[in-house]
């Protein structure tokens, strides 16, 4: 009894022993097993500390820490992928602006020609139509300052030209025809920007859209594209990603989700430490059974190829082109404290049949994955499709079609890129710039008789009958280039056509330079064949064991 006793009187304090005993005990292990895994972290955050420390505090010259680190986080990222990227803040907006579906300027599309900004377009709306600039001008000064020199190019501009939404800037214009330097006062405003740039009816039952990019608005662009055309008789569709780089993912889901059946997946993704999640349709699209054609090239990238890919694989359309760029690494962006960006590979996409886009690269080694589109230019791949060289690997649409992984989206229809007409000449005329130069000028001194011009098709008629190759042959040699008859009876449809966009461009914009385009290009065509005969839809393969159909038993 007493022995009990004296246990109770000891109860209290054997219990507060043993709290502090676990309690020590669960810190030291936490801390041990904590500091297992992190160590590799902190022993890196602190070799990296050491040597920035050690650089400023003993280097034989004046450093900029926060330079110096600037430029070393691509090169660390750069042993990863080719795709994980850091930006400084100050690019991270201009980056963003395409994507994000609009930017504060002052609502001009402009030109660098002999060391001065020349108005090409004023935008429509925008800050600078409300002030009365106008195509042509000259822009001579900003704020006071002299705006016309070997310094200006169009990076420079472009950052002058832009600022805050709200702030005002100040610009000292010349006007053909009025003497003196006028100054417009502007205040800079919401310029919109368009990622479905160009759509239109290329027959009376056949419509064309052309996405440059998949920004966040870019399915509301693409339903009211498909309503105008909806309205104006569209009852088959050309879908153009050709030099579509990408952009959000989940917008290409969207867009592909407007022509897909419910339960269709369209992609899915996974990494390491990224559990699979997959998208599927959800049949809520107008469009699900328009016949669909498809076209890319070597510069579709990313989000469009998970489009193409959505498309291939559940036997939704036909994809005509080039084989696409290759990108199918997932990013997640991570912004630092000062507004810069870290955008991380976290995950791969994958297409519907299992099949990853990502074309193959070496860690550290970015020289060769950069110049892979050339290897292939040079490899023969533009020009035959037996030059096409993938991983092998085999993967199955649902009708049981063979489609390859390793390497982008191999199209359907392989259509060859038309480099037979690219001379020397064109070359030349075409990188000094002389083309844009030429282009503008006649613009500008044919402005009234363009004016008076209300679309593409009459530019079209306007400037064959002014002879316009002829003019710029003269015009280049007086630059400097010498006149080279054969080459430019060789290239002189190629000469013509990229005078006249750029012309239409200048004075309609770049939805009629696209249309214009359209009437000569193969892809195209061949798009239009595809929808007049009937073959848009896949036809399904009755034979799944093997790629080569089986032989036929010969009769007795």
């Amino acid at each position: 009894m007493n022995k009990n006793k004296k246990y109770r009187n000891y109860l209290p304090l054997i219990i507060t022993i043993s709290l502090v005993a676990g309690i020590v005990l669960g810190t030291f292990y936490a801390g041990y097993f904590r500091s297992n895994r992190l160590s590799i972290f902190s022993h890196t955050n602190n070799k990296i500390n050491d040597l920035l420390f050690t650089i400023e505090d003993r280097y034989a010259d004046t450093v900029n820490i926060d330079d110096l680190v600037e430029k070393s986080l691509p090169r660390i990222l750069s042993e990863l992928d080719p795709h994980s990227t850091y930006t400084s803040a100050k690019k991270v907006e201009e980056e963003m602006m395409e994507l994000k579906g609009s930017f504060s300027g002052i609502g001009i599309i402009f030109s660098i020609i002999q060391d001065t900004a020349r108005v090409v377009r004023v935008v429509e709306g925008g800050p600078s139509e409300d002030v009365g600039l106008m195509a042509g001008d000259r822009i001579v000064k900003v704020d006071g300052k002299s705006f016309i020199g070997d310094f200006l190019n169009e990076e420079y501009a472009t950052k002058t030209l832009r600022g805050p939404k709200d702030s005002s800037v100040k610009l000292g214009i010349l006007r053909v025809g009025e003497k003196g330097i006028k100054t417009y006062e502007i205040t800079r405003g919401a310029v919109p920007v368009k990622t479905i740039d160009a759509y239109a009816m290329l027959n009376k039952n056949t419509g064309y859209i052309h996405i440059s990019s998949f920004g966040e608005n870019t399915y509301a662009e693409l339903l009211v594209a498909l309503t105008d055309l909806n309205n104006s008789g569209c009852r088959n569709l050309i879908l153009d990603l050709r030099d579509n780089g990408g952009g959000y993912m989940n917008t290409a889901i969207q867009v592909a989700n407007e022509f897909l059946p419910e339960k269709q997946l369209i992609v899915y993704t996974e990494g390491r430490k990224s559990e699979r999640m997959e998208y599927f349709s959800d049949g809520r699209g107008n469009y699900k059974k328009i016949p669909l054609v498809v076209i890319v090239n070597e510069n579709s990238a990313s989000a469009s190829e998970i489009l193409a890919a959505a498309i291939q694989d559940n036997d939704r359309g036909t994809i005509v082109g080039l084989r696409t760029f290759g990108k199918g690494l997932v990013q997640e962006p991570i912004q630092f404290a000062d507004g810069s960006l870290l955008k991380l590979t976290i995950a791969r996409y994958y297409s519907p049949s299992g099949r990853c886009l990502q074309k193959p690269f070496v860690r550290g080694e970015t020289e060769n994955y950069q110049n892979d589109i050339y290897s292939r230019y040079v490899n023969g791949e533009f020009s035959t499709q037996d030059s096409i060289h993938l991983s092998g690997k085999k993967y199955h649409t649902k009708l049981g079609r063979v489609v390859y992984g390793g390497g982008g989206v191999t199209p359907d229809i392989f259509i060859a890129a038309d480099t037979s007409d690219i001379t020397s000449y064109f070359m030349e005329a075409f990188t000094s710039k002389r083309l844009i130069e030429f282009a503008y000028n006649f613009t500008d001194t044919h402005r009234k008789a363009l004016s008076d011009l209300s679309d593409w098709k009459e530019i079209d008629k306007y400037l064959n009958k002014q002879k316009i190759v002829d003019k710029f042959v003269t015009y280049a040699e007086s630059k400097g280039q010498k006149r080279r008859n054969l080459l430019i009876k060789k290239s002189y449809q190629r000469l013509y056509k990229t005078l006249v966009s750029t012309i239409i461009n200048n004075v309609l914009g770049n939805k009629d330079a696209v249309l214009f385009q359209c009437q000569s290009d193969k892809n195209i065509l061949k798009a239009l064949s595809i929808i007049e005969e009937g073959q848009t839809f896949p036809k399904p393969i009755t034979n799944t064991s093997t790629d080569k159909p089986k032989k036929k038993n010969k009769g007795k």
